[in-house]
């Protein structure tokens, strides 16, 4: 903006103090009109639902990429002009996602642009249809990749986003049937999401079934493949194995249907058990593959399998704000008797351990189907780690101490390292929880023996039997729970012992004695 200052130079003081603005104006006009990457269009995943927007109704637009959206607007023209958003939504990530809701005019064709700054990347073209003009909608040709794990991760996070800690439902058809909250609600154009639809979707998964429904759901939503093995339970000396491959390929000449889809759900519910998610981690022929310890690895949609048979489902991260305001990372997960709960990370409820367990447990993630020839199979392990958009397989769970499990999951939600007593206060929240989730599931029990008078639920011969057995007993009975509530206060006792060894981590003023603050807590 102006000379060199050095001897000799000659400088404008009017230019001089110019400078500061001149400068800040130049780098916003460099942040609008800087050329974008020759890929930036392909950086971006875009759907639209439904699948055939009707005069009037609702159109989603959903984008979801790798980096946040900066800068980023969505616009829609239709035959009147631009339509306006009634509605946005952001989260992420990864995978970053923003959701606008707009509301149709006439039928016509519209088209929607995605602009970053000023340029636009990507358009689409829109049809709407009158109800009497729309045809049967058959399957659309999708694959897995990159682009369909984004829009996934995004589904899932979207569906929870508004709930925290302790929110719970009767069953997961509940949280579907929230137009708010899904945005593939009705995405078929049946009316598939609706209470009132004759038949009408059912969803009431327990725990290892509540991934399967999900990916189910949301894989029939998009006509992408899915499919699930039957498997053992597996013995201390033996990790579960699989067995059949049962497997749902779209046609496209093949009608989507809620009957259809309910007979599919019925099949997972026969055939998964605890022992699917347990499988060995190098286990090729599972239907989950292992995953790296990092924040860009555990995205919404990842799957915990802990060694004692309970699974979750990550929806939502939540940013540690500062020492004194920690961080949290949401999951979601199903009982036997249908409620399905949203649940933080922490020992109490993910129990971890690889010695004296069944199985191999850990975050893991759905195995790519692919389809060859009209032929299904999955990915190997070498080809996730070569598929754009995968890559974050990892074996590192295997044989891995509880404690280093432990810590390094609370770096990634605590990056900043927490005060000593916040973190405590933060433990006790989390206990409060459980014990509130103790409560109810006891209320359970009781409503059931209430309602059905003289009834008798065998306790299992075995202690074994106390943790595995299927059926009312499942449903009804406690030790799983009571076992997590033990694991959860044991967690507490030891906290104080785990800061004196971690100093690192939590934020200690050097000139407190570090047995000092061990005492306090």
């Amino acid at each position: 903006f102006h000379r060199s200052a050095e001897r000799g130079s000659h400088r404008n003081p009017a230019v001089g103090k110019r400078a500061p603005a001149i400068a800040v104006l130049l780098l916003l006009c460099s942040a609008l009109f800087s050329p974008l990457p020759a890929n930036a269009a392909d950086e971006w995943t875009l759907l639209v639902s439904p699948e055939q927007p009707t005069p009037g109704g609702v159109v989603r637009v959903i984008v979801a990429g790798e980096t946040a959206l900066k800068n980023g607007e969505i616009h829609l023209h239709g035959p009147a002009g631009e339509i306006l958003p009634a509605r946005t939504r952001e989260g992420g990530g990864p995978a970053f996602w923003r959701l606008a809701e707009f509301k149709a005019g006439g039928k016509g064709n519209y088209t929607l642009s995605l602009l970053m700054g000023r340029k636009t990347i990507r358009t689409q073209s829109i049809v709407v249809h009158s109800a009497q003009d729309r045809a049967a909608k058959k399957q659309p040709s999708r694959r897995w990749g990159r682009e369909t794990e984004q829009i996934y991760a995004a589904w899932i996070e979207a569906l929870f986003q508004r709930s925290q800690e302790g929110a719970s439902w009767s069953s997961l058809h509940e949280v579907t049937r929230r137009a708010d909250d899904n945005f593939l609600y009705n995405h078929l154009g049946l009316n598939e999401d609706d209470a009132g639809q004759k038949p009408a979707l059912i969803m009431e998964p327990d725990c290892a079934d509540n991934p399967f429904y999900l990916r189910a759901y949301f894989s029939w939503k998009l006509g992408l493949a899915f499919g699930f093995h039957e498997t053992g339970r597996g013995t201390l000396n033996q990790p579960p194995h699989t067995g059949r491959w049962f497997t749902y390929i779209p046609s496209a000449e093949e009608l989507r249907s809620v009957r259809r889809m309910n007979q599919f759900f019925r099949e997972i519910m026969n055939t998964i058990h605890s022992g699917a998610a347990r499988t060995r981690l190098a286990d090729e022929s599972s239907d989950y593959y292992p995953l790296a310890l990092s924040r860009d690895a555990l995205r919404p949609g990842s799957v915990y399998a802990d060694p004692y048979g309970h699974t979750f489902v990550l929806v939502r991260w939540v940013a540690q704000q500062s020492e004194k305001k920690p961080g949290a990372l949401l999951a979601v997960d199903a009982q036997p008797d249908g409620t399905v709960q949203i649940k933080r990370f922490w020992k109490g409820n993910f129990l971890f351990a690889t010695d004296g367990v069944i199985g191999e447990p850990g975050f893991k993630a759905f195995r790519p189907i692919v389809v060859e020839n009209g032929r299904p199979r999955l990915l190997r392990d070498r080809e996730i780690a070569a598929e754009p958009g995968y890559g974050r397989l990892s074996l590192a769970q295997k044989n891995m101490r509880p404690e280093i499990f432990y810590d390094a999951m609370e770096r990634l939600i605590n990056p900043m390292g927490l005060d000593p007593e916040t973190a405590l206060l933060d433990l006790l929240k989390a206990l409060r929880e459980q014990l509130l989730v103790r409560v109810e599931s006891v209320a359970n029990g009781e409503a059931y023996m209430q309602a059905h008078p003289g009834a008798v639920i065998p306790m299992p011969s075995s202690a074994a039997g106390l943790f595995q057995a299927g059926g009312l007993w499942e449903d009804y009975s406690t030790p799983n729970r009571d076992l997590r509530l033990l694991i959860a206060i044991d967690a507490l006792d030891e906290f104080p012992a785990r800061v004196a060894a971690a100093t690192d981590h939590y934020k200690i003023s050097r000139w407190k004695n570090v047995d000092k603050v061990k005492g306090d807590l």
